[in-house]
């Protein structure tokens, strides 16, 4: 009987098992990047560590899945039983337990039902965060002069906004930022856009948007980091998606939102034409307003001319009898002044009179002189002085013959 010979085989560990067929699968380029297409199922609660762990299953197979706390974080709905999604990521395996597994590095929501249901759990977590609240929304200047426009430069959006900008005012200057808006790299792009736009001040206003499409095509304005950016801007934001009944978190979030790019434009600028009308009726009440005022200020400077000679008859009447009063008490003054004068004088001259020489002479008395000077005592005198005599009537001579 023939046995045949075996060389001595090449015996592995578990461990080194496992190892080797990790580095074939994660060496291998194909696997490296897959994109799957499942249903979430036995997604276990999340872990303290922010990893997801959860199963992709499809009619026939099923893998187990991870998504790491980093990859977690940047998912813009919660994951849930049941949901079709798109995983992108690599395959790999676990070395411990020696099973193969995807290790998940982005995922979307697939098909309307879970698009909606991410929507509306990133709807409810923005809004319990207060990015809607309408003290956030800042107000559309009225007369804007530098628009900021974040949409594709080869849509029609772009064309309907440039058409009602140009129609409704003409001066408005216009900043394109051309970006993707659909695709994974949509979102990125408008959020360095809007970074660009606030980064410089380019303009007063910024209008993100597109042209309208299904909810797939619209999902990049879904985007949770696209929703803080457009929070964030200090420049006020007009979302126009092109949906008039659809809205999109970038609606929300927005200070105004726009059914349609046209819409947007209208809402961002005054209408040049109807300003000029509105300055028309604003000149032609101001120039009915001056005719009035001159015709009121005319009337009412002849009604002051009037008064004021009125009054000037008056004042010069009431002058002239103040005058004529102060002319009499000045008159009475006067008089009464003279008067007082006069008794004083006549007093004063009763009482000159006592003193004077002549009338003292008249009244018998006599005035002794010698040599011209008046003698008041008889040692003045002696024997044979001469001397003279004055009375009230005249004057004689004498000798002194005894003293």
């Amino acid at each position: 009987m023939y046995t045949p010979k075996f060389s001595k085989p090449r015996v592995l560990s578990v461990s080194q098992l496992n190892f080797y067929i990790k580095s074939i699968l994660e060496n291998d380029s194909v696997l490296q990047t897959v994109f799957v297409e499942a249903e979430i199922s036995n997604l276990a609660p999340r872990y303290q560590s922010g990893h997801v762990y959860f199963s992709l299953k499809d009619e026939k197979s099923v893998v187990s899945a991870v998504m790491f706390a980093g990859n977690a974080r940047r998912l813009v709905f919660k994951p849930e039983n049941g949901m079709k999604v798109i995983c992108r990521g690599r395959v790999s395996v676990y070395e411990p337990s020696g099973k193969y597994q995807i290790i998940v590095e982005d995922m979307q929501p697939q098909g309307s039902g879970a698009l909606a249901m991410a929507f509306e759990q990133l709807k409810r977590t923005l809004d319990e965060k207060g990015l809607f609240d309408s003290k956030h929304k800042k107000p559309i200047p009225q007369y804007p002069k530098v628009i900021g426009v974040i949409t594709s430069p080869s849509g029609a959006a772009v064309q309907d906004i440039r058409n009602v900008l140009s129609r409704r005012y003409p001066s408005i200057k216009i900043i394109i930022c051309p970006v993707l808006v659909q695709g994974e790299t949509a979102a990125p792009q408008m959020i360095n856009a809007l970074e660009l736009l606030n980064r410089y001040s380019l303009c007063d206003v910024i209008i993100i948007g597109r042209g309208g499409g299904s909810m797939e095509d619209l999902w990049a304005f879904n985007n949770e980091q696209l929703a803080y950016a457009v929070f964030r801007s200090k420049i006020p934001v007009i979302s126009a998606v092109g949906h008039e009944t659809d809205f999109t978190i970038c609606d929300f979030v927005s200070d105004l939102r726009a059914p349609t790019p046209s819409a947007a434009a209208e809402l961002a600028v005054p209408d040049a034409e109807e300003i000029g009308q509105r300055l028309a009726g604003y000149r032609q009440r101001l120039d009915n307003a001056s005719a009035s005022v001159f015709t009121k200020t005319h009337k009412q400077v002849d009604i002051l001319h009037k008064r004021l000679e009125y009054a000037d008859a008056i004042i010069d009447s009431k002058l002239q009898n103040k005058l004529s009063v102060s002319q009499t008490k000045l008159m009475a003054a006067v008089k009464s002044i003279l008067h007082n004068y006069e008794k004083q004088f006549v007093e004063y001259k009763s009482r000159l009179n006592i003193y004077n020489p002549q009338i003292m002479l008249e009244r018998g008395l006599a005035s002794v002189t010698k040599d011209g000077s008046t003698v008041s005592s008889k040692n003045q005198l002696s024997v044979d002085d001469k001397i003279t005599v004055r009375f009230g009537d005249g004057e004689i001579g004498a000798v002194v013959t005894e003293v």
